[in-house]
């Protein structure tokens, strides 16, 4: 069942009681006080009619006489009375029906104390009020007896009224609760809607819920989480993405040189060729031997990334510099370039070999895009608070398409060059997991044939 269905079924239920109490509790409280009422009317007119029976005793001492006054009284007010001896003879009576002897209020009667009984007697109600009357020393038993069915016929009357008039409050009541009861839970109906739509995949469905109760607070809350559902789901979409263009490139990568190594080593193993083929052969298979020796030490690289467990310390940078210079002085002789360190001596809270790492990979791309006889620039200097290390060279430079993607793994601008070079393509995302994890941006710069420039900024 609905929540809207259960709202509007408790509602009709608690208009149903809450209607029936009440209105039966004014239909009983209208008849309590008709009857009570009715009660003191007929003790009152009991009081009439037994001081003028008294009266005409007293005045006639003719108890034919007084039989004879109060038939025609009766007759002529049209009441109903009943005289009756202490032993309970029939004086006088004309009520017009047979009554039981065992009359509760006829029991215990003494002088001027009234007793009253409300009795039902053939289908009719009746309000019987006894006393004894002492006549010439004798005492009598009087009742007066009034027909009240108009009170209960009343009551009947409201009854049948109430549960009309029920009927049509209840058709009314119930439209309205019905309209009421749709519009309070539609915004659950929204909710319920948008969490189907995300559970189906469709991430960008929000609620349109503008209220100041509960229901809005749960929208608010709802779009929030909805939005960073969405933003988890984008980001897992685009990990896993990158994840299958590393698997991808990976794959490509190790396929190429192995085929190359096979291929190569097939023809030294099944065919006798000249000492030059020999020699090239043996040149591409350890060319592409030291490819996929550098490709693995890389990977171990990237690997040893995802650990959250580096010490970082207080390090002298300058120091740092020099250390990598040093160890890239073979490479930088064999193309006669100059690397050339600028700066004042600043510490930084890092991880040394990590450090170490992310400045030779920059500085070996540096020297992989640089012709000949060139310079290449490593400063460290301060600006507006944050420590800054920029590496710039004037080598073959990185259009402007390309520069966004070259810390992706495995992405290669020219793979012609790369593939001469030994590259993979991985150095640029070592050094970008290197910067987060030293909560450093890295910035790129760069212009076609006019060279490169890479910032790592510490904040």
């Amino acid at each position: 069942m609905k929540l809207w269905q259960k709202i509007y079924l408790v509602l009709i239920v608690l208009f149903l009681i809450t209607f029936n109490i009440v209105g039966f509790a004014i239909i009983q409280k209208n008849y309590n006080e008709s009857i009570d009422k009715e009660i003191q009317n007929s003790l009152k007119q009991h009081d009439s009619i037994a001081y003028a029976i008294d009266m005409n005793f007293n005045l006639f001492n003719d108890y034919a006489y007084v039989i004879d006054y109060i038939k025609k009284e009766t007759i002529k007010n049209d009441i109903k009375i009943e005289f009756l001896t202490k032993d309970n003879d029939i004086l006088f009576s004309n009520l017009g029906f047979d009554i039981s002897s065992q009359r509760e209020e006829l029991k215990s009667l003494t002088l001027y104390k009234k007793n009253y009984i409300l009795r039902r007697v053939e289908e009719r109600e009746y309000i019987f009020v006894s006393s004894l009357i002492n006549v010439n020393d004798k005492n009598f038993k009087f009742s007066y007896v009034k027909n009240i069915d108009y009170i209960y016929n009343e009551k009947n009357d409201d009854y049948n009224f109430l549960l009309k008039f029920e009927i049509y409050i209840l058709l009314i009541f119930a439209i309205i609760i019905y309209f009421i009861s749709r519009k309070i839970t539609s915004p659950i109906d929204s909710i319920i809607e948008s969490t189907q739509n995300i559970s189906s995949g469709n991430y960008d469905k929000r609620l349109d819920i503008k209220s100041l109760d509960e229901l809005g607070i749960l929208s608010s809350n709802f779009n929030v989480m909805a939005d960073k559902i969405e933003e988890k789901i984008l980001e897992l979409q685009n990990i896993n993405d990158e994840k299958q263009r590393f698997i991808d490139n990976l794959t490509h990568e190790i396929k190429t040189p192995l085929t190359s190594i096979i291929g190569y080593s097939n023809l030294l193993l099944t065919t006798k060729v000249d000492e030059k083929i020999q020699y090239e052969s043996l040149k591409y298979i350890n060319s592409e031997g030291k490819r996929l020796q550098e490709l693995s030490s890389k990977m171990m690289n990237l690997i040893c990334l995802n650990a959250d467990n580096f010490e970082m310390k207080n390090e002298n940078i300058m120091e740092i510099l020099k250390y990598i210079k040093e160890s890239f002085r073979i490479k930088l002789n064999e193309k006669n370039i100059n690397l050339i360190i600028n700066g004042k001596d600043c510490n930084l809270y890092i991880e040394k070999d990590l450090m170490t790492i992310m400045i030779s990979n920059l500085v070996d791309n540096a020297i992989k895009a640089s012709c000949n006889n060139s310079n290449i620039y490593l400063n460290s200097y301060k600006e507006n608070l944050n420590t800054i290390i920029e590496l710039r060279d004037t080598g073959i430079g990185i259009s402007k398409e390309h520069i966004d993607k070259i810390i992706e793994p495995f992405y290669m601008v020219d793979k012609s060059r790369s593939r001469k070079n030994n590259g993979a393509g991985i150095g640029l995302s070592i050094c970008k997991k290197i910067a987060d994890i030293h909560n450093a941006d890295i910035e790129i710069e760069s212009e076609i044939n006019k060279g490169t420039t890479i910032r790592v900024i510490f904040k």
